[in-house]
């Protein structure tokens, strides 16, 4: 009867009957029944038993191939629409596409970095690392289709590139990589053409490069 209180006494446990506690996973919980009762010889007749509760941590665990673990970046706004926004070409268009937008407002575009970019072969050969004042040039990039808009103003006659501030690079950006940028605006002075934006840059979630940017639109 001990023995059978000390089972469910184990089951009943929060830690064994619970998949998870904490992070940690639960070991099995291991009963052995005819344990002696009552000083030498007074075991039960039949051999022990052993009773193990197995917990299952993943039973529900999906066996997926990585290739369809991941979803893709959505698509705003695909290459050719930021042809149309942007007046930038080869070798200096900086951004692939636009997964997020609000006009006049923000935008969060990628730019996949790839061994075949033309500015590797020289930084560096044998390291190949996007350049600091190419990140910035992206970043400007995105915030310019936020503020080269029709219901902005803007458009990509008058659209200039006027400074920057506080310019921090965290880590370094390599072939392989995407950039995924976020600029948002912050300050506009319509009166002046004046147009202040922050942005970020991020890999894999951790920021790589932020600062402040300048624009300036001029009148048609």
């Amino acid at each position: 009867m001990a023995a059978v209180s000390a089972v469910a006494t184990a089951l009943s446990n929060p830690l064994v009957s619970s998949p998870l506690h904490g992070s940690r996973s639960v070991p099995p919980v291991s009963v052995r029944f005819g344990s002696r009762v009552g000083g030498r010889g007074a075991g039960l007749s039949k051999p022990p038993q052993k009773l193990t509760a197995i917990c299952s941590l993943d039973e529900s665990k999906e066996d997926t191939p990585i290739e369809l673990r991941y979803a893709a970046f959505p698509s705003v706004m695909d290459i050719n629409q930021i042809r149309d926004i942007l007046p930038h070409r080869f070798p200096f268009l900086l951004v692939d596409r636009v997964i997020e937008y609000s006009p006049g407002v923000s935008a969060v575009a990628i730019k996949n970095v790839t061994i075949n970019d033309n500015f590797f072969p020289g930084h560096f050969p044998e390291r190949p690392i996007m350049p600091g004042v190419l990140m910035v040039e992206a970043m400007a990039q995105v915030g310019g289709i936020v503020m080269l808009q029709p219901e902005v103003g803007g458009s990509r006659e008058n659209f200039f590139f006027a400074g920057i501030d506080k310019v921090r690079f965290r880590k370094p950006v390599i072939a392989g990589d995407t950039l995924v940028m976020r600029m948002n605006l912050i300050k506009l002075q319509k009166r002046f053409g004046i147009a202040k934006m922050e942005g970020k840059a991020y890999v894999g979630g951790e920021v790589v490069c932020e600062g402040e940017f300048l624009m300036a639109m001029g009148s048609e």
